[in-house]
C-alpha cells in the first residue's frame, strides 16, 4: 500500500545533509512509492555513473513541447496532477466521483517542513517536476521524440506535491543551483533527481554532478528510487 505524501515525507524527517543515515523507510510520497527503492548506496553510485556535458541552449523550448499539461497516460481517467494530489495529500476530499481533488493537507512539505493546505481554485500545492522540463531540454530532452518528453512531464517518478511558494524560487534549477530549504529533505530529493536523468538517459552539468555527489556523500547508504510510468506516452498523446 501506498503512503500518502504527508506521512513519507515526515518518515524522511530523520535525515540531515551532512552525514545523514540510509534511507530506509518508503522515502518520499513520490518517487519510491512507485515501484520501492534501489539497494542501499544505489543512488550515490548512479550519481557517478550519469553523463557529463555541458547545458545546450535553452532555444525551442516550449512547455507544449512536453505535450498538454497533466495528461493522462496512465489511462486511468484521472489526469496526473490530481493523481499525484490523491498520492500525496491526507484528508482527500473529491469534487464529483474520485478523480478531482478538492481538498487535502500536505501534512509536512518536503520542501519547507511545514503544513500547508491544498483547496482547489486557491492553492498553495504545486505538483513539482523535481526535474524541471526547462532543464531536461537543455540536457537531452530537446532531441527526444513527443513521446518520451510526454511521458516525462506526467512520470509519478519525477513529480510531487509541494508548498507552492517554496517551489517558485526552484524555477528551474538544478542540484548545483537549487535544494529544497527543508536540510532533512536534500538526500531523498537529489537521490530522486538522479533516478529521472539515469532512467531518461538526461546528462548533467560538471558542476551538477559535482554537487549530486556531495549531497549524497552525505547520506551514502541513500536508496535509488524506482519505477513511474513508461519512457514513452501511448500514442495518441501528442505535443505542440
Amino acid at each position: 500500500m501506498r503512503l500518502r505524501g504527508g506521512a513519507a515525507a515526515a518518515a524522511v524527517l530523520v535525515f540531515a545533509v551532512a552525514g545523514c543515515k540510509a534511507d530506509t523507510t518508503a522515502g518520499s510520497g513520490g518517487p519510491e512509492e512507485a515501484g520501492g527503492g534501489g539497494g542501499s548506496g544505489a543512488a550515490l553510485t548512479a550519481a557517478k555513473s550519469l553523463t557529463v556535458k555541458g547545458r545546450a541552449p535553452k532555444t525551442g523550448y516550449e512547455r507544449e513541447k512536453f505535450g498538454t499539461a497533466w495528461a493522462d497516460t496512465d489511462s486511468n481517467d484521472c489526469d496526473t496532477r490530481d493523481d499525484i494530489l490523491k498520492r500525496d495529500l491526507e484528508d482527500v476530499k473529491f469534487t464529483g466521483g474520485h478523480c478531482k481533488v478538492s481538498y487535502g493537507v500536505l501534512e509536512s512539505d518536503p520542501y519547507s517542513g511545514k503544513e500547508v493546505t491544498y483547496r482547489r481554485g486557491r492553492s498553495q500545492v504545486d505538483i513539482d517536476h523535481m526535474v524541471a522540463l526547462s532543464d531536461a531540454w537543455q540536457k537531452g530532452a530537446k532531441y527526444w521524440d513527443a513521446g518520451k518528453r510526454i511521458a516525462l512531464a506526467n512520470d509519478p517518478l519525477n513529480l510531487l506535491a509541494v508548498d507552492a511558494s517554496t517551489n517558485r524560487s526552484k524555477g528551474d534549477g538544478d542540484t548545483a543551483t537549487w535544494l529544497p530549504p527543508n536540510k532533512a529533505y536534500r538526500c531523498t530529493y537529489v537521490a530522486a533527481q538522479v533516478a529521472v536523468k539515469k532512467k531518461y538517459a538526461l546528462w548533467v552539468t560538471a558542476a551538477e554532478k559535482s554537487a549530486m555527489e556531495k549531497v549524497l556523500s552525505g547520506c551514502p547508504g541513500q536508496k535509488l528510487p524506482v519505477g513511474g510510468n513508461p519512457t514513452a506516452a501511448p500514442p495518441r498523446f501528442h505535443a505542440g
